[in-house]
């Protein structure tokens, strides 16, 4: 039997996946959310409390999904509580949207969420809390590790490793048989075709912008 959800967070990332959740006819109890009054509605979910709310809930009886989106440079937060939460015996739900396209013998960690339009081909691994975010593209054998978002839009090529704490931004693009290194940060819109090593950020070129004259 399915269990009921919480969400953690009640930000944007949150909305979207309680918009999926829903399209899955998934129980939901309610969000946590340190920034929100208990009792109000947020996403037309009544907030429970903050993030220690959900210990009134036995870890056998709940799944938990993360709210917590995934910027650049602030991944902390979201690992931090998947961490905790995990270590208290509590489940992540591994929430997938239902026009997904994924192949049959690919491996899903507990904790990761495929959104809206995604591809991921034979042979990939995604490992626990990592987003697919939407329209991202994942194609055969890759390697994804943890806490890793893979934004709107980027596709990977085959073979491609992408190491833990990664950010691949908006509209990336990445050839196969790449290496990326851990807690790095590939900009949107970038073309990576060699390795990146560990803690590196790789800036796209920047758009050259220029005044209409007028006729």
């Amino acid at each position: 039997m399915t269990k009921p959800v919480i969400v953690l967070g009640g930000g944007g990332h949150a909305k979207v996946l309680i918009a999926i959740l829903r399209r899955l006819n998934c129980r939901l109890l309610g969000i946590v959310d340190p920034n929100q009054t208990i009792g109000q509605l947020v996403h037309g979910l009544n907030v429970l409390g903050a993030d220690n709310a959900i210990f009134d809930y036995s870890n056998t009886e709940i799944e938990l999904v993360n709210g917590v989106g995934s910027l650049p440079k602030d991944k902390g937060l979201r690992a931090a509580l998947f961490n905790t939460f995990n270590a208290q015996g509590y489940r992540f739900k591994t929430v997938i949207d239902p026009t997904a396209l994924i192949a049959e013998d690919v491996e899903l960690s507990h904790g990761v969420q495929v959104m809206t339009g995604v591809i991921i081909q034979v042979g990939a691994k995604i490992a626990e809390n990592t987003i697919l975010n939407s329209g991202a593209i994942v194609e055969h054998d890759c390697r994804i590790g943890r806490h890793v978002h893979i934004a709107p839009g980027a596709i990977l090529s085959g073979t491609v490793n992408v190491s833990d704490h990664v950010h691949i931004g908006t509209g990336a693009t990445i050839i196969q048989g790449i290496s990326i290194g851990a807690n790095s940060i590939i900009g949107a819109g970038s073309a990576i075709t060699q390795d990146i090593a560990y803690n590196q950020i790789v800036y796209p070129p920047r758009p050259r912008i220029e005044s209409i004259k007028e006729q």
